[in-house]
């Protein structure tokens, strides 16, 4: 579609206009695809949204170049992890090193699936759709994960009994709190894998966005706490631990971002054809931001 209609709330919209969620992609804003549907007339001229156009042009060519970049990337890391061991030492020790580039590289290999479904539409079904978005939140948050506990102690400073059991407890949580991300997305209109296929007041998609800004941005932001008040969180900054931080300062946009969109979803601040223009472009670019990890992370590590 050329455009997204966009409608001013007037006083009695229904309760019905949370549907309007379903118009969405999975990657980057919430309204990435358009529609012409001119039954929800509220007596107003329609929106037109230029983001959605600009979103279908650029978004498969820069996914297609952002899995080719972490594919080099994170080749080149587990080359520096097999030929190199002795220089892998606590905070970036190997084991924590290995579980950052296994999560880069699960993140990476779902970008090709989600480049052709923006570019031809989704016609793989709603399951093939929930999984590819449980996958992605799980190595989301198990990398989230991971940072923290390689910033918080030394847990990962060598391959042993306590680490193995630690790594399991993180990637089982990770898949766990990645369970709400598959429960409210679906298939819209047949040719959409969108992100959110619920109301934006629905209890899963409530629990899957507080996981979301607990550890996109408040995990963050403690994080630095820590390490300006605990010497030995400190220390392990000065070691190198602070390389690892790219992913959280590469994520915590998209986490302000999803709390902007809750706020405007749900009518808490004024929904105008101009904020959700805005929203979806600043939204877009936050979640493209993001997915630079993948490419930009096992560089820097």
């Amino acid at each position: 579609p050329d455009a997204h209609p966009r409608h001013p709330q007037p006083p009695d919209i229904p309760e019905s206009w949370g549907s309007l969620d379903l118009a969405e992609s999975p990657d980057f804003s919430s309204y990435y695809y358009g529609t012409n549907d001119t039954s929800l007339d509220y007596d107003a001229a329609p929106c037109r949204n230029h983001f959605c156009p600009l979103f279908q042009r650029v978004a498969p060519p820069f996914l297609a170049a952002t899995c080719a970049a972490a594919a080099l990337g994170t080749g080149a890391l587990l080359v520096a992890l097999v030929k190199r061991p002795q220089t892998w030492r606590w905070p970036q020790s190997r084991a924590l090193v290995a579980q950052l580039a296994l999560g880069t590289a699960l993140f990476a290999a779902l970008l090709p699936a989600l480049a052709a479904g923006v570019g031809r539409g989704w016609h793989s079904g709603a399951g093939p759709c929930r999984l590819t978005h449980l996958l992605w939140h799980w190595s989301l948050f198990a990398q989230a994960l991971l940072v923290a506990s390689g910033s918080c102690g030394t847990a990962w400073a060598r391959w042993d009994r306590r680490s193995r059991r630690l790594a399991a407890a993180l990637w089982a949580l990770a898949l766990l709190l990645a369970a709400p991300a598959a429960l409210v997305s679906g298939v819209a209109g047949g040719t959409a894998c969108v992100r959110r296929g619920v109301g934006i007041l629905a209890p899963a998609y409530l629990l899957h966005l507080s996981v979301c800004l607990c550890l996109l941005l408040l995990l963050p932001a403690g994080l630095l706490l820590a390490a300006l008040a605990v010497p030995r969180v400190r220390a392990s900054w000065a070691a190198g631990a602070g390389l690892s931080w790219l992913f959280l300062g590469l994520w915590a946009p998209y986490g302000a971002g999803l709390a902007g969109e809750f706020l405007l979803e749900a009518r808490l601040l004024e929904p105008t054809c101009g904020s959700f223009e805005r929203f979806d472009f600043a939204l877009g670019l936050s979640e493209g931001l993001g997915v630079l990890h993948c490419g930009l992370g096992p560089l820097a590590l």
